[in-house]
């Protein structure tokens, strides 16, 4: 048996983190043959997942030949899902958007309306996109409450009504078949928005950052931490809850989650509204506040300020607890008083070694980051060595002949041969 360092997959893991770029330094890193380098690249470039292009020339006189990852050769479907609107994608492997599509999508009204909505989606941004359904490797999910991640179950989420155990992945799958014409077994993912945004955000922007926390202030409060590249997401999904943390002073404030007291009662863009509101400026979400923000109404920068204050006075203990090297903060209030309102408190009562090195920035990928993080959590789980391998070894299922004036359907992603180009 092979060395779990040995395989195509491993292979091809080394050239998709930039650790191999030839053959040569392959060989060097795995201590594999030359002959058995070229049988495993034999399976990856048939699989259609390597390209190769010539670099330099060798102290020998040849051109060495530089093998990277091709993005190109297969593509993901992402969704967004926020409490009144959503977001849906159609990306290639490295994270660029060839399609996409956002409008309003009220996640109360159910996951069979919202999923079939995405489904139909899906099945406008492909044709947009220029790609056939063949070609899609799989989808990724963002909704906005907690998610059991190896189930793919959204366990009591405070904002979704209906969701609740739902089997989000079969049914998503169902709908993407009926209107996207995507294969019945196209593998879906599903996470919650803050971990996806902490994900995409971090490989975009800071991936060399060991300890990563964003921070998303919109309808709720909610956190994702990355740790050595790794999403820290608690024994069944509930880590970087920090919208219920409870305030001893604010036990007046009750939460939607049903308790008294949440910060997300008290300083989140569902809380801020309903402030503004009680003093007579109508406003019902964060991109009110916003709105309100942006208009510079001073009622709304004194409790964007406040909130920001309480805000930070949490953050303060998860900046001690985790030493981050980067604090993002993210949502609606970005780049508010909000943001100076963390500030200003984060750094009286966080420990100075813990603020020392760290960096508080706002979103950079803004709108697009679930989108990019769950195309990413697709991709690097699809191309980890383990199911790199797997996939390459699936045989094909045997297909019913095509009817008679008409072409075979084009094989889903994950019943492609190892000889054939598989997404």
């Amino acid at each position: 048996m092979a060395s779990p360092r040995s395989t195509a997959g491993h292979l091809l893991e080394l050239i998709r983190t930039g650790q191999a770029r030839t053959r040569g330094e392959l060989q060097n890193l795995t201590g594999l043959s030359r002959s058995t380098v070229g049988h495993r690249l034999d399976q990856l470039f048939a699989a259609g997942w390597l390209a190769a292009t010539p670099g330099q020339l060798s102290t020998g006189g040849r051109p060495s030949v530089l093998l990277t990852f091709d993005p190109g050769h297969a593509v993901v479907l992402a969704a967004d899902l926020d409490t009144t609107h959503a977001r849906a994608a159609v990306l290639d492997l490295a994270g660029n958007v060839l399609a996409e599509r956002s409008g309003g999508l009220r996640v109360a009204d159910g996951p069979e309306t919202v999923l079939d909505r995405l489904g139909d989606w899906f099945g406008d941004l492909l044709a947009t996109a220029g790609r056939t359904p063949a070609a899609v490797c799989g989808t990724g999910l963002s909704v906005p409450g907690p998610v059991e991640f190896d189930s793919g179950l959204v366990i009591r989420p405070p904002i979704m009504p209906g969701w609740d155990g739902y089997p989000i992945r079969e049914r998503l799958r169902r709908a993407l078949a009926e209107h996207a014409g995507t294969d019945p077994g196209l593998p879906v993912l599903i996470d919650n928005d803050a971990n996806l945004m902490a994900l995409g955000e971090q490989r975009a922007g800071f991936p060399g950052c060991s300890t990563f926390l964003l921070v998303k202030v919109s309808t709720g409060i909610g956190a994702g931490v990355v740790i050595d590249g790794r999403v820290l997401r608690g024994v069944d999904g509930g880590a970087g809850d920090l919208g219920h943390i409870r305030l001893h002073d604010r036990a007046d404030a009750r939460c939607m989650c049903g308790s008294y007291g949440c910060l997300a009662a008290v300083a989140s863009g569902r809380a801020i509204a309903g402030q503004l509101t009680a003093l007579g400026i109508p406003a019902e979400s964060g991109c009110d506040v916003r709105a309100a923000l942006d208009d510079g109404l001073p009622e709304a920068v004194r409790l964007a300020r406040e909130a920001g204050q309480r805000c930070g006075e949490v953050l303060a203990t998860a900046v001690t607890l985790l030493n981050p090297g980067v604090l993002m903060i993210a949502g609606d209030l970005t780049e508010t008083h909000f943001l100076t309102g963390v500030r200003e408190v984060l750094y009286q009562r966080a420990l100075p070694r813990a603020t020392r090195s760290l960096q508080i920035v706002t979103s950079r990928l803004e709108d697009h980051a679930a989108l990019c993080g769950a195309a990413a959590m697709v991709v690097e789980h699809l191309y980890a060595p383990e199911q790199a391998d797997a996939r390459l070894a699936a045989p094909v299922p045997a297909r019913p002949p095509a009817p008679s004036g008409t072409s075979a359907p084009a094989p889903g992603p994950e019943s492609v041969p190892a000889a054939r180009r598989t997404p």
